[in-house]
């Protein structure tokens, strides 16, 4: 395995885990939502899944990706949006609350960054998870896989939405 890396502000940081590749089965997980209970992948039966990955919700690229995402699949059938961080589940709620986004799925790896080694997101470093885009299929396929270079940049939106959008219907 060789190591990847991305950049924070131009500084050259390790990610941990390997990279996910479309057609892989997606690695289930365990992770806490706002009110601490567990949820895995298979909790999300057989939908699409738009897995948004970000460092922290409180900062404004991940805000607006959290946003972008949930309102332009919201129209979408058997899909579901999932935001993962390292947020603790209650600063997720509260954002969530503060955001007036009761509806959107912000699941927390913070206990054990399993998710992050998982999907190759980890940022061991800064004990973070690196901004990423996964769509799995309805029987849990990668279909897309997006590993943003720049933390601090957003992802490719309309890419993800358009592979989101082939396999919703």
């Amino acid at each position: 395995m060789s190591e990847r890396f991305i950049t924070m502000e131009g500084k050259k940081l390790v990610l941990a885990g390997e990279a996910l590749e479309v057609g892989a089965k997606a690695p289930d997980f365990k992770l806490l939502d706002n009110g601490l209970s567990a949820v895995t992948l298979q909790d999300y039966g057989a939908k699409v899944k738009l897995v948004s990955v970000v460092p922290s919700l409180d900062t404004g690229v991940c805000d607006q990706q959290t946003r972008r995402f949930n309102e332009a699949a919201s129209s979408l059938d058997n899909t579901v949006v999932i935001t993962v961080s390292v947020d603790l589940p209650f600063a997720q709620g509260r954002w969530c609350g503060a955001a007036g986004l009761d509806g959107v799925a912000t699941l927390s790896d913070h206990f054990d960054v399993s998710f992050g080694n998982a999907y190759g997101v980890l940022l061991p470093e800064l004990r973070l998870l690196a901004r990423a885009v996964f769509v799995l299929t309805a029987d849990n396929k990668v279909a897309y896989v997006e590993y943003v270079p720049e933390l601090t940049n957003h992802p490719n939106y309309n890419e993800a939405l358009q592979v989101l959008q082939s396999f919703s219907k």
